[in-house]
């Protein structure tokens, strides 16, 4: 399997280009992948894992696709760990969305952090030299340029990277989750915040995880050796309060298809199909490009037209069966003004998890907002109420729910 030339885009905005990328992992999905998964060889290098992550994360494919064609080549037991990588993202998407006040206080605590740069200047020179990988560390600061100018970043490195930012910098964690959540054309809200709280010692209370340099020896195969005392091995988890206990999940919403509807596209879900086949016949469709809420900095102009792409080729995909497209609408009055002069009853829309997309279509009035959740979800997420392992116990009964075929 080979990289994209560096001629072209490593993340093209179609479901053509994530299809192909499926296909060209499959061979690796099994025990390479859990052989050398670990392994970050650097830009254009990452051929041991999938790269499926930025056009999984808006279900451009979805996690049942990606299963199902991996488990369609590999048996259970050989895809074991990228069948985890999967339901990692599904399992913080649960956690999360049963405890809603983690996402607003990591708002808060990065306001807070903001503020702080703005009037401590040595901070923000700090931050300033660790956002533009000027450190003088030199993986630090070869992950942080890699990340700006390609919009992705292996999960090891993203380790490592967010455990230098807390404990060698000591940069406040709330800071670099918005970094991340910037540039990242994977960025997601569940993933992103509650995989750099983990790093913290702020999600498995008291437990940090922490960058070793041998450990970035092995995993980069010697590109990178910091020398000692470089890295703070002696972190200590930062002090926060305990995660809250977990609360009601969404009831899946039904969709009456009478109704004359006006069907909404946005990030968190571009495969419209399964929207489709309740039998609504939509008089209008339109795209959400909420941007407001994500972070009070600017995003990076490659994500935001990364999505913006994503959701054009999906609106043109199925413009036989939308009706009629208006493009980015950015806030809740404009989505309810478009639905009332679109001459709709109700707006039909994918459940959107915890983040800005929900965040804008919570402050919609007018016309009724049907979020319907998806089965994957729906059948998930109850299970993700504490830790990751609890959770992985149920994935074999969420596997044979899902009805995936499968080779023996």
């Amino acid at each position: 399997m080979q990289d994209v030339p560096n001629s072209a885009p490593a993340f093209a905005a179609t479901r053509h280009a994530a299809l192909a990328r499926l296909q060209a992992f499959l061979p690796d999905a099994g025990r390479a992948y859990a052989a050398r998964r670990n392994f970050d060889l650097g830009p254009g290098q990452h051929r041991h894992v999938s790269r499926l992550s930025p056009w999984l994360r808006h279900r451009v494919v979805t996690e049942e696709e990606v299963l199902c064609a991996v488990l369609g080549r590999h048996s259970r037991a050989a895809a074991d760990k990228f069948v985890m990588e999967v339901f990692w993202r599904t399992y913080w998407k649960g956690w999360l969305e049963m405890r809603p006040a983690v996402w607003t206080a990591y708002q808060a605590e990065l306001r807070r952090a903001l503020d702080r740069v703005q009037s401590e200047a040595g901070l923000r020179a700090h931050w300033e030299a660790a956002c533009l990988g000027q450190t003088g560390i030199d993986c630090f600061d070869a992950w942080a340029q890699e990340l700006v100018d390609t919009g992705y970043l292996h999960n090891h490195a993203r380790m490592w990277f967010a455990s230098i930012w807390i404990f060698t910098l000591r940069l406040p964690w709330a800071l670099g989750a918005d970094f991340f959540l910037r540039h990242l054309l994977d960025g997601d809200p569940a993933s992103n915040t509650l995989s750099w709280r983990w790093v913290a010692g702020l999600q498995t209370v008291g437990k940090a995880y922490v960058a070793r340099a041998s450990n970035i020896a092995e995993y980069t195969e010697g590109r990178f050796n910091p020398p000692p005392g470089v890295l703070n091995t002696d972190a200590t988890a930062l002090e926060g309060p305990p995660p809250p206990p977990p609360g009601p999940l969404p009831a899946s919403e039904g969709i009456d298809p009478a109704r004359p509807t006006a069907i909404l596209l946005h990030e968190d879900d571009l495969s419209p199909g399964w929207l489709l086949a309740s039998g609504l016949q939509p008089v209008a469709c339109a795209t959400l490009a909420a941007r407001g809420n994500a972070s009070p900095l600017a995003m990076a102009p490659a994500v935001l037209g990364f999505r913006d792409a994503l959701m054009a080729e999906t609106a043109a995909r199925w413009s036989a069966r939308l009706g009629p497209l208006t493009e980015r609408l950015q806030t809740a009055q404009d989505i309810a003004d478009w639905a009332r002069d679109s001459g709709a009853a109700q707006i039909v829309t994918a459940h959107a998890p915890v983040g800005p997309v929900a965040d804008t279509l919570r402050a919609v009035t007018g016309l009724p907002v049907v979020r319907p959740l998806r089965n994957h979800d729906r059948r998930a997420w109850p299970h993700a109420k504490a830790g990751f392992f609890k959770f992985k116990a149920q994935i074999p009964r969420l596997l044979d729910e899902m009805n995936l075929r499968q080779v023996a």
